[in-house]
C-alpha cells in the first residue's frame, strides 16, 4: 500500500511520500539511541514541563490539527476536535502524575531496606493504526516519554501527514531531537526495524494479523510487546434498563468514528422481554443519522477511511444476509463519490454464521435475543475477542454477575465503553495483551528493578598467633596443681601449632575435649603401651601423647 494521503470523502490523492531507505532508517535509529543516552540525565521536571507545553500546543492548534485528521481519514470534524483535546488532556495527566507513578515502591521484607525502582526500557517501536491517528499515538507517547523512553512511530500508510505532524509537535514542545521520530516506512520494513538491537520493545494497535506477525518476531527476539487488536464488544440490555438512555448510547457506541473503533459496540444482546421495543427504536434511530461530508458541523457519520474498508463491509453484510440475517435498516453502499456506507442493523443472524465471529469495522450493528441472564452472558462471551463490554441494568445482582463473568478487559455499566488516560486499557483472548494508559500503561515499558539493602554487619575479627603445644599442657597442669614426674623428653624440633584465637578472649583447652575421643576408658596397661610408643616417636605428635599419658597416670 503506498504511503499517501487520500481524502476518503472524494477519493482524491492529496500527497504521496517515498518510503525511507535502509540508510535513512539506520540514521534515525542512531539518533534515537543518542537521545536515549542523553535523556538519562534529564530531570523529570523538565519532561513534565515539555509535556505540559505539548498539551498547550494541541489546545492552541486544535482546529488546524482536527482538519488534518478529517482530511486524511474521514472522521467528522466534531469528533476530530474532541480527539485532539483528549490528547492534550492525556499529556497533562501524565505531566501531573508521572512523579507519583515513577516513585520507588517500598516493600516491607523484615529488617532490610527493600524497594522497586522503575527504569525505562529504551527505544520502543510503536506500530499504530489510522482510525484514531492522534489518540492512538498519544496514549503511548505521553507515558513512554515521561518514563524516559524514546519512541519510533510506524504509522498507518494512509495517515503520513498525521505522523509527521506528531513528530513536529513533540520537537516544538521542547523534547530533545530524536526523542520521538516518525518512520515513513512500508509494512515489510517493520521486521528490520524491530530486529535492530537498538530497539528494546514494540507496541502494536491494529489488526489481528498484524499483531500476530509482529508479536511472533518479538517473541523470537525476546523483546517486550504489547498488543491492542480487534474487538467485537457486546452491548447488553436487560429489562430493568433505562431504554431511552440505552438506545441513545447504543447508536453513538456503534457509529462513533464512523463505526471504525475497536471498542465500538458491535453485538447488541437484548433480553427477550424488551427485544421488540429495542429493535424498533434502535433501527429508527440508526436510520435518521446524518451521513455526509465530515467537514460539516452537523454530520454524524462520515466515510470509511479506505476503499478496501468499504469493500470489506459490503462483503460482510452480504454474507450475513446469506446466512439468514434480516436487515432492518441500511445495508447498502451509498451512491456518489467517497467511501460511504449506510448505517445498518442486522437481526436474526444465526450464531453459527462465519460473519458472527468477525469484527465488522463500520456502522453495522447486529442484534441478538437472549432468553435469560445466563444466555446473555453466554452470547456476550461467545467471541474470539475480549476487549470491552457495555451493560445496561438497574439490578445489582445482574450487575455483579456481568462484572464477574464477562470475559473482557473492561466492563462499563450503564455507560458506553471508552478509553480514559486514568484507567488501564486493553483486552483478553485475541484482543491482545498488556495495557495502555494509567500507571499500568506507563509501566509496560519499564524495568521493575528490585533493590534490597541489608545493614552492614562487622564480622568477628580473628587473628592467628602461634602457641606452643607444650605451653598448653603446662597451663592445664598448673590449674590442677598436679605434680609432674620427671620424664626424659626426646629431642624435638622447635615446631609450633597455630590456633585461631579471638582478639578479646584467650580460650583455654578443656580437659574433656582433649580426651573425648578415648572411649571406652583406657586401662593403666594401655597407657604404658602408649607411653612406650611415644618415646620411640620423636615427633611433635608423639611428645604430646607422652605428656597426656603422664597426666592421666598421675590422676
Amino acid at each position: 500500500m503506498p504511503i499517501q494521503t487520500t481524502n476518503p470523502t472524494n477519493g482524491m490523492v492529496l500527497r504521496s511520500f517515498e518510503p525511507l531507505t535502509q540508510a535513512a532508517i539506520s540514521g534515525k535509529l542512531a539518533l534515537a539511541q543518542l537521545a536515549l543516552r542523553e535523556d538519562r540525565g534529564v530531570p523529570l521536571d523538565y519532561r513534565a514541563l515539555w509535556m505540559r507545553k505539548l498539551a498547550g500546543i494541541l489546545e492552541h492548534e486544535t482546529e488546524e490539527l482536527a482538519t488534518l485528521l478529517t482530511t486524511e481519514m474521514g472522521k467528522t470534524i466534531v469528533s476530530a476536535r474532541q480527539e485532539i483535546l483528549k490528547c492534550a488532556a492525556c499529556c497533562r495527566y501524565y505531566a501531573e502524575n508521572a512523579e507519583r507513578m515513577l516513585a520507588p515502591e517500598t516493600i516491607e521484607t523484615g529488617g532490610n531496606e527493600s524497594y522497586v525502582r522503575w527504569e525505562p526500557m529504551g527505544v520502543v517501536l510503536a506500530v499504530m493504526p489510522w482510525n484514531f491517528p492522534f489518540w492512538q499515538v498519544f496514549r503511548f507517547l505521553a507515558p513512554a516519554l515521561m518514563a524516559g523512553n524514546v519512541g519510533l512511530l510506524k504509522h498507518a500508510s494512509n495517515v503520513p501527514q498525521c505522523a509527521l505532524a506528531i513528530e513536529s509537535l513533540v520537537r516544538r514542545a521542547g523534547f530533545p531531537r530524536g526523542t520521538f521520530q516518525a518512520l515513513l516506512i512500508e509494512s515489510g520494513q517493520v521486521e528490520a526495524v524491530l530486529g535492530d538491537a537498538r530497539v528494546a520493545a514494540v507496541t502494536v494497535t491494529g489488526s489481528e494479523a498484524a499483531g500476530r506477525a509482529i508479536a511472533a518476531q518479538a517473541g523470537w527476539l525476546v523483546k517486550k510487546s504489547v498488543l491492542e487488536l480487534g474487538g467485537s464488544d457486546p452491548f447488553i440490555v436487560m429489562p430493568s434498563a433505562n431504554m431511552e438512555a440505552a438506545i441513545n448510547a447504543g447508536v453513538k457506541a456503534r457509529t462513533m468514528n464512523n463505526g471504525q473503533s475497536c471498542i465500538a459496540a458491535k453485538r447488541f444482546v437484548i433480553h427477550e422481554a424488551v427485544y421488540e421495543e429495542f429493535e424498533m427504536l434502535f433501527s429508527a434511530a440508526m436510520e435518521t443519522l446524518r451521513v455526509g461530508d465530515p467537514m460539516k458541523e452537523d454530520t454524524e457519520v462520515g466515510p470509511l477511511a479506505t476503499e478496501q474498508g468499504l469493500l470489506d463491509i459490503e462483503a460482510q453484510v452480504a454474507a450475513a444476509v446469506k446466512a439468514g440475517g434480516r436487515i432492518t435498516t441500511g445495508g447498502e453502499r451509498m451512491l456518489g463519490a467517497g467511501n460511504f456506507f449506510e448505517p445498518t442493523v442486522i437481526a436474526d443472524l444465526p450464531r453459527a454464521a462465519a460473519v458472527y465471529r468477525d469484527e465488522i469495522f463500520g456502522p453495522v450493528a447486529m442484534l441478538f435475543r437472549a432468553k435469560s441472564l445466563d444466555e446473555a452472558i453466554e452470547i456476550a462471551n461467545d467471541t474470539p475477542f475480549g476487549l470491552g463490554a457495555s451493560v445496561w441494568t438497574k439490578d445489582a445482582d445482574e450487575r455483579g454477575r456481568f462484572v464477574a463473568e464477562l470475559q473482557c478487559g473492561g466492563v462499563f455499566v450503564n455507560t458506553p465503553v471508552v478509553s480514559d488516560a486514568r484507567l488501564p486499557f486493553g483486552g483478553t483472548k485475541r484482543s491482545g495483551y498488556g495495557r495502555e494508559l494509567s500507571v499500568a500503561g506507563m509501566r509496560e515499558f519499564m524495568n521493575a528493578k528490585t533493590v534490597v539493602i541489608a545493614e552492614a554487619v562487622e564480622p568477628v575479627r580473628r587473628v592467628y598467633e602461634p602457641i606452643a603445644v607444650e605451653k598448653i599442657a603446662e597451663e592445664k597442669i598448673s590449674e590442677e596443681k598436679l605434680e609432674q614426674p620427671e620424664i626424659e623428653e626426646p629431642e624435638i624440633e622447635d615446631s609450633v601449632s597455630f590456633r585461631a584465637v579471638p582478639v578479646m578472649v584467650q580460650e583455654k583447652v578443656e580437659e574433656k575435649a582433649l580426651f573425648r575421643s578415648f572411649t571406652p576408658e583406657p586401662t593403666e596397661h594401655d597407657f604404658k603401651q602408649m607411653l612406650e610408643k611415644a618415646l620411640e616417636n620423636k615427633t611433635q605428635q608423639g611428645v604430646l601423647v607422652l605428656m597426656l599419658c603422664a597426666l592421666l597416670l598421675l590422676t
